[in-house]
């Protein structure tokens, strides 16, 4: 090998030593921020579901479930009630989507071109996730502000909307890995949405979200409490009540509101470390021959 050969192997040495897992998650935050600029129709669909949710059971059902909800949480309207539980929809809708992006990825070439670069393969997904969850956390305020306008009542005030926001994220993130280990193992875009929203409506209607958890029938009382959508709609409810709102835990080691949110918190935090851990090891263990 002659000396330019030489200095140009040298060079590319010294290119890829220079590449940390901050710079590299900074670099794909950034390419899938633009990308969901440069396509928004992704995201207001996303949004607009919920919205439609929100307005249409306040307005369709809110009568009947208020008086549900007044048998458990006296003075409560339905609408502080449902704001909950219409964050955490838009969390499941979004993170619904994660996966899909990285279909395209892989349809188009770019999940090849990645594989083969000198990146971080966590520090991708880390990068990627970062993206989708300030996009979520930016529709959940959307959502909060909303609901205020329709007579939703923030009992803890910024500082309980903001709780709300992450324990909002918190829950995107278990489904966003989920979603994309679905991509990774299809490596198809009818499968993935397919598989993700096979999930989300019975994980939503089989919980503590739209009712109270007393007033289902026993069986859907069961698997709600193993439901993940239950703890993060009760955890967000307590933050939103300033009460405990937790159905499916009985804790009492802490005070209010806290009894609440501290299980769910907990719960959300072990599900995003499990399925985060089986999507970054899905990706890693993925080659450039995989995709082809």
């Amino acid at each position: 090998m002659g000396d330019d050969g030489l200095e140009a192997a040298g060079e590319g040495r010294i290119a890829r030593s220079r590449n940390t897992f901050v710079g590299d998650a900074w670099v794909n935050f950034k390419r899938w921020n633009l990308k969901a600029v440069r396509n928004p129709f992704v995201l207001v669909v996303s949004l607009v579901q919920p919205i439609i949710f929100l307005v249409l059971f306040t307005e369709v059902f809110g009568n009947v479930a208020g008086d549900a909800v007044n048998r458990g949480l006296p003075g409560i309207n339905y609408e502080t009630y449902l704001v909950p539980a219409i964050a955490i929809q838009v969390a499941l809708a979004a993170a619904v989507t994660s996966g899909v992006g990285l279909v395209n990825d892989i349809e188009n070439g770019m999940f090849e071109k990645v594989l083969v670069s000198p990146m971080n393969r966590t520090a991708v997904f880390v990068g990627k996730t970062a993206a989708e969850v300030f996009r979520i956390a930016v529709q959940i305020a959307i959502i909060l502000g909303l609901g205020v306008l329709l007579g939703a009542e923030i009992a803890t005030g910024v500082v309980g909307a903001l709780g709300i926001v992450i324990v909002g994220v918190l829950f995107s993130l278990w489904f966003v890995a989920f979603s994309n280990a679905l991509a990774i193992l299809t490596r198809d875009q009818e499968s993935t949405i397919i598989g993700a929203n096979l999930l989300q409506f019975p994980l939503l209607f089989l919980s503590s979200a739209f009712l109270p958890l007393e007033t289902l029938p026993e069986w859907i009382q069961t698997f709600a409490r193993v439901n993940p959508v239950t703890y993060g709609v009760d955890a967000a409810r307590s933050l939103m009540l300033d009460r405990d709102a937790m159905t499916a835990w009985d804790v009492t080691w802490f005070d209010g509101a806290l009894n609440g949110v501290a299980p769910g918190v907990a719960v959300l935090v072990g599900l995003d470390l499990v399925l985060g851990a089986a999507a970054v090891f899905l990706l890693a263990r993925a080659s450039s021959s995989d995709v082809k």
